[in-house]
């Protein structure tokens, strides 16, 4: 069961992994804000077919709570995406893989910050460790280009995205407690619906890029497997061997995004990269396991 649970999981992470290489394989291929609704519908449409029953046993719980459901999707699915493919136009999907990776460092502060959540020292430690690794990316080797506010517009959007994300899974503490497709239709229709109208923006202002043959593979790509398999494997793994557990494979997804983009395409890997990514999770793991001890 174990061994089913770890199998899951790693393909899920290493399909979330791809979303950077991805997004960077649709430059010039197809536009960030059609990119994003078109995953999103697709996904939606899918998640549909498979969970529409389930919907509608939920759609009591779903119409009361569809505020704080409409805003997680936009949140967490629209606003992450546009931002993360918008970068990707600008930086590499290295820094973005390694960039993520902060998120669960923000997610920490954030729920010292707002809820007061116990620290120990350890973690506090492991937070800086890993905003120094995000700092040593973003500043592409030279965290002094963050004192003189020049990082590049990509890394720039990307830190926006990871904040985004972090805030998303901060208030899914207030999501309602409906079954997990009912949750992802609801989400992802949502997502694509706020979408569209940046949609109609890009085209207007002559920005669209329609999707070629390889634009339509990473639509396909985002909307079957980081959309809807990775959340079908997730769900399963934590069946099998628990939330705690399973978060900890999260971790990988920095680390696949990293060496898909380096075989997948071709990208270069700087000696900073190495520093960052062991500083990011160096910081990761020190935090979760001064948290363990902590419980």
């Amino acid at each position: 069961m174990n061994r089913q649970a770890y199998v899951l999981l790693m393909l899920t992470t290493l399909m979330w992994g791809g979303n950077a290489v991805a997004g960077k394989l649709a430059v010039g291929h197809v536009s960030p804000m059609l990119l994003t609704a078109a995953r999103w519908g697709f996904a939606c449409v899918g998640l549909s077919l498979i969970g529409w029953r389930q919907l509608a046993k939920d759609w009591a719980v779903v119409r009361a709570h569809m505020p704080t459901l409409a805003g997680l999707g936009i949140v967490g699915f629209s606003a992450f995406n546009i931002a993360l493919y918008s970068a990707l136009n600008y930086t590499t999907a290295v820094n973005v893989s390694i960039e993520q990776a902060g998120i669960p460092m923000l997610i920490f502060a954030a729920n010292f910050i707002f809820f007061r959540l116990r620290v120990s020292a350890g973690q506090i430690v492991g937070f800086f460790l890993s905003l120094a690794g995000i700092a040593l990316t973003a500043s592409n080797g030279d965290p002094l280009q963050l004192l003189r506010l020049d990082v590049n517009a990509g890394d720039a959007l990307m830190l926006l995205a990871i904040t985004v994300y972090a805030g998303y899974t901060v208030a899914l503490r207030f999501r309602p407690q409906i079954h997990w497709q009912s949750f992802m239709i609801v989400l992802s229709a949502s997502a694509c619906l706020f979408t569209i109208p940046f949609a109609v923006i890009e085209y207007w202002t002559g920005a669209t890029v329609w999707p070629s043959t390889q634009g339509w593979g990473v639509i396909a790509y985002t909307a079957i497997f980081p959309s809807l398999l990775a959340q079908i494997f997730y769900v399963r793994g934590v069946e099998l061997i628990g939330p705690n557990r399973a978060g900890l494979f999260i971790n990988l997804v920095p680390v696949f995004g990293t060496l898909l983009a380096i075989v997948v395409i071709g990208e270069p890997f700087r000696p900073y990269h190495g520093a960052a990514l062991a500083l990011v999770m160096g910081g990761i793991w020190l935090a979760e396991w001064s948290g363990r001890k902590m419980g």
